[in-house]
Order: C-alpha cells, then sequence, then structure tokens
C-alpha cells in the first residue's frame, strides 16, 4: 500500500497542526493547576469530546474492526455499555470528585480511606497507563502506519509516535491534551464515517453484507460458552472494566475534574456516552463488512490498515489516517499526562509539599518523556498477544475489578474503612494473580472467560472490605461524611448555579441516553 503526495500533505498538515497548538498554550503559565488540570475552566463541548477521542484510540480502530471481522458484532458491548456507566458517573460521581478539588483519582482514595490506599491504586494505575494503555495504543498504530512504510520496523514506527505525542504533552499539559482532542475528535468521526460508507458502497448494500454474514455474527447477546463475549460477561465483567475505565481511570477522570463546574462536568460525561453509540455503526460493522470483501486476511486486526489501503481514493485516504493518528495521539497524550500527574501530584507533592508550582510542572514534564520511552520500549511485548483486544481487555480484567469495588463501597457504605480497602484490594489481586497462574500453567482450573473472572474478582475483594471493616473500628464521621452518597447532598449540589431548561437538566439527559441504548441493545440483540 502506497501513500499519494496529497495524503501525505494532509498528514503532515495535522502534525503541525497539534504541535502549533501544544505550543501555543505552553506560553501560558505553568502551575500545576495550569498543566494537570487546565486551570479547572473546561466547558461541556471540550470534555465530551475529548473523553471520546481518548477513549476511541488506534487500539479501538484496530481491535474492534478486527474482533467485528473474527468472531462479530458482540465486540461492541464494550461501547454501548460505556454509555450507561457515563449516566452513573454523571449522577453518583462527579459531585464528589469535584466538590473534593483534587488532582488524582488516588488522592480520593487517601481522603475516604487513608494514605497507604492512595499509593497503591496511583502505582497500579500508572502500570496500567505504561504498559496497557500507552504501549497498546503504540502497536496498534505502528501497525497500520507500517503497512504504508514497511521497510521501518515496527518499534521505530512506535518510537515516532511516542515522540510526536510526547512533544506537544511535554509542553502544554492537559490543555493542549483537551484542545489537539477537540481537533482529533471531528478528524476521526468524519474518517470512519466516510470509511465505513465506501465499504459498503464497494460491498454492494447492507442487505448483501448481512446474506453473507452469520446471525449470529449481528447479535450482542451471545451465548454462555461464547469466546469472546459471553452473556453473563456482558452482564456483570463488562460493567466492571467500564466503571474502571471511566470512573476511575485517570486518564479519563482528569478531564472532568478540570470542568468550570458541576453542569459542565456532567454535560461532558454525558455527550461522551452519545458519542459512544454510533460506534457500532462506524467502526464495528466495517469489520463485518470486510468479511464480504476480504475472506482470507492473515490476521483479524488487519482489516482496518486493508480498508484504509484498499478503498480510500487519495485525498480520503489520507483524511482517514489524518482520523486515525489523531486517535493515536489523543490517547497517547492522555496516558502520558496522566502517568505524569500521578507521580508528580500523588508521590512528589506530598512527600515535598513546599514545592513550588512550578518545580511541580518541570517534573511533570520529565516523567512524561520518561513513560514516553518506556511505552515505545514495550511495544514488541505487546505484539506477541494473539488480538490486541485479547491484550487489552484481558490484563484490565485482572488489574482492576478490586479497584471498582473499593470506590464503589466508599461511596455507598460509610462502614468501609481503610483496613478494609486496603486488605481487600490486596486480597483481590491475590486471587487474581493466582488464578491467572494456575490458568496458564496448570489444569486445575476450570477455564472460565476473564469477563466472568473480573465480576468474580469484584465480588471476593468486596466479601473482604465488608468483612475486615466489620471487624475493625468505622471510619472517623468527618472523614466519610462529605466522601459518601446522600440524596440531600446531590441535590445540593447545584443550587449554587442558575436554573436551566429542562431539556438541560441532566437528569432528562441521562433518560434520553438510557432509552437510546436500550433501543440499540434490543435492535441487535
Amino acid at each position: 500500500m502506497t501513500l499519494s503526495p496529497i495524503d501525505g500533505g494532509l498528514i503532515l498538515i495535522y502534525f503541525l497542526v497539534v504541535l502549533v497548538i501544544g505550543f501555543r498554550v505552553a506560553r501560558r503559565r505553568a502551575g500545576a493547576e495550569e498543566y494537570f488540570l487546565a486551570g479547572r475552566r473546561l466547558g461541556w463541548l471540550v470534555i465530551g469530546v475529548s473523553l471520546f477521542a481518548s477513549n476511541i484510540s488506534s487500539t479501538t480502530l484496530v481491535g474492534l474492526a478486527g474482533s467485528a471481522y473474527d468472531t462479530g458484532i458482540s465486540i461492541s458491548n464494550y461501547e454501548w455499555m460505556a454509555t450507561i456507566v457515563l449516566v452513573f458517573f454523571a449522577i453518583f460521581f462527579i459531585p464528589y470528585y469535584l466538590r473534593s478539588r483534587m488532582y488524582t483519582m488516588p488522592e480520593f482514595l487517601e481522603r475516604r480511606y487513608r494514605p497507604a490506599c492512595r499509593y497503591y491504586f496511583s502505582a497500579l494505575t500508572i502500570l496500567g497507563n505504561v504498559f496497557i494503555d500507552t504501549a497498546g495504543t503504540l502497536y496498534a498504530g505502528a501497525l497500520v502506519i507500517h503497512s504504508f512504510f514497511p521497510s521501518i520496523p515496527l518499534w521505530e514506527l512506535g518510537f515516532i509516535l511516542a515522540l510526536v505525542a510526547g512533544v506537544y504533552t511535554t509542553a502544554g499539559g492537559l490543555a493542549a491534551v483537551v484542545y489537539t482532542d477537540l481537533i482529533q475528535g471531528v478528524i476521526l468521526l468524519i474518517g470512519a464515517a466516510g470509511m465505513t460508507f465506501l465499504a459498503l458502497q464497494r460491498a454492494g448494500s447492507w442487505e448483501t453484507v448481512v446474506a453473507h454474514t452469520p446471525p449470529e455474527m449481528l447479535s450482542v447477546i451471545r451465548p454462555l460458552d461464547d469466546v469472546t463475549m459471553p452473556w453473563l460477561g456482558t452482564l456483570i465483567g463488562v460493567p466492571v472494566l467500564g466503571f474502571y475505565f471511566w470512573c476511575t481511570n485517570q486518564f479519563i477522570v482528569q478531564r472532568v475534574l478540570a470542568a468550570r463546574n458541576i453542569r459542565h462536568a456532567r454535560w461532558g460525561a454525558l455527550l461522551a456516552g452519545l458519542l459512544k453509540l454510533p460506534v457500532l455503526f462506524i467502526m464495528v460493522f466495517p469489520g463485518i463488512i470486510a468479511r464480504q470483501l476480504y475472506p482470507h486476511l492473515a490476521r483479524p486486526d488487519l482489516v482496518f490498515p486493508t480498508l484504509v489501503g484498499d478503498i480510500l481514493p487519495t485525498g480520503i485516504k489520507g483524511l482517514v489516517l489524518a482520523g486515525f493518528i489523531a486517535a493515536i495521539m489523543s490517547s497517547l497524550d492522555s496516558t502520558l499526562n496522566s502517568a505524569s500527574t500521578l507521580i508528580t501530584m500523588d508521590f512528589v507533592s506530598t512527600r515535598r509539599p513546599a514545592i513550588s508550582d512550578e518545580r511541580l510542572a518541570s517534573i511533570g514534564r520529565l516523567t512524561t518523556i520518561l513513560f514516553m520511552l518506556i511505552s515505545a520500549l514495550w511495544v514488541p511485548v505487546v505484539a506477541r498477544a494473539s488480538t490486541l483486544f485479547e491484550y487489552l481487555q484481558s490484563s484490565l480484567a485482572y488489574l482492576f475489578p478490586p479497584v471498582v469495588a473499593v470506590f464503589l463501597l466508599g461511596l455507598f457504605w460509610k462502614r468501609a474503612n481503610g483496613t478494609g480497602a486496603l486488605t481487600g484490594m490486596i486480597v483481590g489481586h491475590g486471587v487474581a494473580i493466582a488464578t491467572f497462574l494456575l490458568d496458564r500453567f496448570t489444569d486445575w482450573l476450570p477455564s472460565v472467560h476473564f469477563l466472568i473472572l473480573a465480576g468474580l474478582f469484584l465480588v471476593v475483594t468486596a466479601a473482604v472490605i465488608v468483612v475486615v471493616s466489620l471487624w475493625t473500628p468505622p471510619p472517623p464521621e468527618d472523614r466519610v461524611d462529605a466522601l459518601t452518597w446522600s440524596a440531600a447532598r446531590m441535590a445540593d449540589a447545584v443550587d449554587d448555579l442558575p436554573a436551566v431548561p429542562w431539556y438541560q437538566d441532566y437528569r432528562w439527559q441521562s433518560l434520553a441516553l438510557l432509552l437510546l441504548t436500550g433501543w440499540l441493545v434490543w435492535t441487535y440483540r
């Protein structure tokens, strides 16, 4: 596959635009709040599009199409479930996150439980950001670009991508990230929709595609023994992974923490939920269409680069590739900035409270560069996985269900204490590691899908938290009162803001999103 000068020019223009934005934003005062939270002045549109663009990374574009080609549209369950999770996030969690005026998600655990919980979760999140999110994104991006430049090794392409994202993220911080995300999100949606339309034209019609596709591959509800998405996994596993990603993951929640007020935070989260619903049509269906167009691909992850190289005309190809690179950049900048925020605010500032804001921002820039290099070095390891989505989702399923249990019980049960939370995470991860080792190296355990295991790990952790918390002294009332849920406190969250029309009320917007999601699932059940 080759690129015309026009396509190459479009991609070059994109790179120049995001670099200019990054360095222009870098001219602002480089204090910690400005660098890590964009001065807490973001509006709902920027928040929502940035959330969506950061989530729809190169791993998503490559992984969704590849998994749909291999097993069907049930892989989209991660997408529509995200809408439900974001509604839950907007209603219950955002008021408490914003009231605390915190910088990081682990900081919330320190205030609710104890400092040890903060450091535990912070270290875990950094590992996930660097070795799962960033490295997976680099691999997916390098895989596609390698199709056009096969003489360049994958690891070198990974370094180039990491370098570009690292440069403007290091320069401008979160503000550079979200404003480039706004451009990248628009390019991404236009490019994905255009590729789907042209692929469908090549196939003839949707009816023709359906006729060539086994009926079970067009259903989002799959049998219990399904290898990709058993219905029980959709019910108990996908929500757990979604809750971790959207409600506790630093590189996602950081955008919400930067909102100018609670309304903009909620509207931004709900906008991201709305943008997740068309993903089925513009990013999953291309994998189904490709089954008719290319029935003998060497591996499913080649669907996206094959579609780009084969069906797109000059100019459009450059636009779609620019959108793909936009997806890479939006995820890389998010995870790099998130990891540097965690190191700086959870480990440096807590040990050296007198350090200046300017010094904190400088340390954040240095750690961004370090994590960029480490992630690029990990790309060859990701390449050894059978499929990209398997590497990503199975890794999350073993690492983060215990954290989800800690956050949920922390918000909704006042009796949960620091001893119970820390013990629960340690035991939950111990069970997860033991399960992983026994599954990989022995025949002692029955084969259980990783999504079902994610739900089981959450239940085990929650049980330990409850038992240990009840056996140990309750937490101080002043520690938990402001950080646990109550209907009265939720009602007070927007009392100091002007009244809005009903259609701007987050409750009606949430109901509309849930109804849309229900319609989608019912249509493709």
